[in-house]
């Protein structure tokens, strides 16, 4: 067990470790689990563990979980349940749960390695910034940006200062927070955070440059500037090609990116097979019930409603909205962004008295969790209008809709 535990060095979670870890691993989890067994626990739970963060990033998430649940269950029987190994684990199990689409399963793991790490250490260790920055994540994923905008910022500055201005961990931090600024409408300040993290990636050499270059093409792609966001696009789907393998749910998110600005570009030829291919990874890897796999089916109808083909797009959008209902619950902004491009296909479609309800209903699910002048709302309000005014003349709705198909989506 000695041997194996010194021989597995390294961070699972980075793929320049996995060259080390990869062959290593069989051996690993053959004689931890045989030391569990035998009532071993230093150091099975920490090998465990170890392999359950190196299946997550492989995005093997059924074979963490249950790794990461025994590491748990035997820490904390060796330690106690507020060891500050204990909130290391309960983090990354927590991690596996909101991968797999259990956010409500998730946020109460996260806030308990919070007080944890603040009780162990006190408030402004690094451990503490990453439980604060994982929780804050999870808060901004499930529409909570107010409660996830301070955690996001204490997280930030305890790692400044914990490890300078030019950290890869203040480079994560600066990431995750840039993609809140850009949701909430707020570019101008999300774009400067979100270079600096690209600049502090590709010094360290660090595999967070596609994420940053990822979401820097979001960005611009936002922003009408798609001509600067498309060879980002491309080489940050070039790394993560060649870092996780062509089937990782990363390759998905920069495949389904890239896409959407081929699309964008008015290149629907090159963008369709980049669309399939994201969602067969999403599927496979995630599930069919996935957001993502939500993501993947909208921006895939959206191509087919442009190349004139609304009776396949159709039931992918009705698909993506069931799966973000689910997923989210009926009052979440993608569950509005999904019901307005169902709403923009029926319209199409000269089916406006099916259309208008979804409209509606879109329109004061973003009112309420984005504002009244946010401009998702603001072209939502413009579409409904519209709708009104051709059936109030019993005429075709003139004008161009507003879909929301071809929102990217970013890393953390």
């Amino acid at each position: 067990m000695g041997w194996v535990d010194d021989a597995f060095v390294g961070n699972p979670e980075d793929v320049r470790s996995w060259p080390v870890l990869d062959p290593i691993a069989p051996h690993a989890l053959a004689v931890a689990r045989r030391a569990d067994e035998a009532g071993i626990a230093a150091p099975s739970g920490t090998l465990l563990s170890d392999l359950g963060i190196l299946l997550y990033a492989k995005a093997r998430f059924a074979e963490a979980e249950p790794l990461t649940r025994r590491a748990l269950a035997i820490i904390e029987k060796n330690l106690g349940t507020d060891h500050p190994r204990a909130a290391t684990v309960l983090n990354n199990l927590a991690s596996v749960l909101q991968a797999t689409n259990r956010a409500g399963e998730a946020e109460p793991l996260y806030r308990r390695a919070v007080a944890i790490d603040e009780t162990s250490y006190g408030p402004d260790h690094p451990d503490v910034a990453i439980r604060l920055n994982n929780l804050a994540s999870l808060l901004y994923a499930t529409n909570h940006p107010g409660e996830a905008e301070p955690l996001y910022r204490r997280a930030l500055t305890i790692f400044e200062k914990s490890y300078g201005s030019d950290d890869p961990r203040v480079a994560t931090a600066l990431n995750n927070f840039a993609e809140l600024l850009k949701a909430t409408d707020r570019p101008r300040e999300a774009e400067p955070l979100i270079r600096r993290a690209l600049t502090i990636f590709e010094k360290s050499d660090d595999p967070g440059v596609a994420t940053a270059l990822n979401n820097l093409a979001g960005l611009l792609y936002g922003t009408n500037r798609p001509g600067e966001a498309e060879p980002l696009c491309r080489r940050a789907l070039a790394i993560d090609e060649a870092s996780y393998g062509p089937d990782h749910p990363s390759v998905a998110i920069c495949l389904n990116n890239l896409a959407g600005l081929l699309r964008a570009t008015n290149r629907p030829r090159e963008a369709e097979p980049f669309y399939r291919r994201a969602l067969a990874i999403s599927e496979k890897s995630l599930g069919r019930d996935h957001p993502h796999v939500a993501t993947g089916l909208n921006d895939l109808a959206a191509l087919l409603q442009a190349t004139n083909r609304p009776s396949e797009a159709e039931p992918l959008c009705r698909r993506a909205l069931a799966i973000d209902e689910a997923s989210f619950g009926p009052d979440h902004p993608n569950v509005a962004i999904r019901l307005n491009n169902l709403a923009f296909l029926l319209r199409a479609a000269n089916r406006l008295g099916e259309a208008e309800p979804l409209y509606r209903r879109a329109l004061a699910i973003c009112e309420k969790s984005l504002g009244t002048d946010h401009p998702t709302t603001v072209a939502v309000r413009e579409n409904l209008a519209v709708l009104e005014a051709a059936r109030r003349s019993s005429a075709v709705a003139e004008g161009s809709p507003k879909g929301f198909f071809g929102r990217l989506f970013g890393k953390r």
